[in-house]
């Protein structure tokens, strides 16, 4: 009985942190790539498809966060 219940919790917590990790590494991206393309403009386009791709490898850690988490669930 305590041990799903742990398993659950402690799937929701790894989840959420890695959002939260994702959501600030975006957030960082965005704001340097601001930054990059008002110092340079005329590599908008090179700034933009990097930060597109880091974007994208951010997001993606929420995906084996939630596979991971979903791994650990007991089940039914």
């Amino acid at each position: 009985m305590l041990m799903p219940m742990l398993a659950e919790m402690t799937g929701n917590i790894h989840i959420g942190l890695a959002a939260l990790g994702a959501a600030i590494g975006v957030g960082m991206i965005g704001a340097k790539a601001s930054e990059a393309v008002g110092r340079n403009p005329g590599a908008a386009t090179k700034i933009l498809v990097q930060s597109i791709l880091a974007i994208a490898f951010a997001e993606g850690i929420v995906f084996f966060a939630i596979f991971l988490a979903t791994a650990a669930w007991p089940a039914q």
